[in-house]
């Protein structure tokens, strides 16, 4: 036990030694010599290959690598403007889609044909909140919105108080979804496409639904895969595909749309026919036609009967007649040779 505290105590002794030569004696000197530069180098050297271990070791420093990342991030400035027309009562509006973070110059411009209006009080807002404008000229006043996020989107309002008094509105908005209007008719048994779209953006991802009852049901291809396909055209546009039609595959079809800034929907409609259905008009008048056919028929039937039965009544009255009028002559003949 000796032994190993005096090995102890001979080791910690040769560290003080070897740092004071290193370090060319106590902080406080107010001087450093040649040989204490030399060793001052040489423990820089020694700091800087123990950094550089640490590194390969332990990896770079991750709070550097995160700001380095957003100090090389750029958020896209855009400007929109709107022309304010002079007639008192008035609002402008216009609709902005935004996909992902943008910075948004707003400006509202009044028309140089009423610049001699003065005296206007300017307000912008986005529903109750007031927001000051950041740029004035004489005809023109603007505010600058970093949307960051969904909740930077709405309608912003600015209004013009004077003599006259004139708004615009800015609705700021996620890309619409264009779908199809009128619903798309398949055949049981067969293959119906559905296609949504969203000209001019770029969606991170898209997301079919189908609506059962009151419930959205989101479509896996990858579990039904003998069923429905799902195939991405392009950033902007989407397809899905069912295969083997059955009744129940008839109803609404949602497409989704992931963006930086939120999601956006498109309805769609399926309807889901019989191979009769589109027989059934074509058999509706066939059976027109023959009842039709079936009364003309019958009437001429029926005619046919009425006049033989009136041609057999008189015939059978100039019968009758003809026997009266022989029964005459015999009575008359017998008178004549009486």
């Amino acid at each position: 036990m000796l032994a190993a505290s005096a090995g102890k105590c001979l080791g910690g002794l040769l560290l003080v030694c070897l740092y004071l030569s290193l370090s060319g004696g106590s902080s406080a000197d107010p001087a450093m010599t040649t040989q204490d530069a030399s060793s001052q180098s040489q423990a820089n050297s020694l700091t800087n290959m123990k950094n550089e271990l640490n590194e390969s070791f332990l990896g770079p420093n991750l709070a550097t690598k995160e700001y380095r990342q957003t100090s090389s991030q750029s958020i896209t400035s855009v400007q929109y403007e709107l022309l304010l027309p002079g007639a008192s009562g008035t609002s402008v509006e216009t609709t902005i889609s935004l996909e992902k973070v943008v910075e948004v110059e707003l400006t509202c411009i009044l028309d140089k044909e009423y610049s001699y209006l003065k005296s206007f009080q300017v307000s912008w807002k986005r529903g109750n909140e007031t927001i000051s404008h950041t740029n004035k000229t004489d005809n023109s006043w603007s505010i600058k919105v970093s949307v960051s996020d969904s909740s930077k989107l709405g309608s912003y309002n600015c209004t013009l108080k004077g003599e006259k008094e004139l708004s615009g509105i800015f609705h700021l908005q996620v890309p619409k979804i264009k779908g199809k209007e009128k619903p798309t008719i398949s055949y049981l048994r067969d293959t119906a496409v559905m296609t949504c779209e969203c000209p001019g953006y770029t969606a991170i991802s898209w997301t079919w639904y189908m609506t059962n009852g009151s419930k959205q049901i989101v479509i896996n291809e990858s579990l039904l895969a003998d069923r429905y396909v799902i195939s991405k055209k392009s950033a902007s546009i989407t397809q899905l595909k069912i295969l083997k039609l059955t009744k129940e595959d008839g109803g609404e079809y949602w497409c989704e749309a992931t963006f930086e800034l939120g999601k956006s929907e498109g309805r769609l409609e399926l309807k889901v026919l019989s191979f009769m259905a589109p027989l059934k008009p074509f058999i509706a008048i066939v059976i027109e036609v023959v009842i039709l056919v079936a009364l003309i028929v019958c009437y001429e039937i029926y005619s046919t009967k009425v006049k033989r039965t009136e041609a057999e009544k008189e015939f059978d009255q100039i019968e009758h007649l003809k026997s009266e009028d022989g029964g005459l002559e015999s009575s008359e003949a017998r008178q004549r040779r009486i």
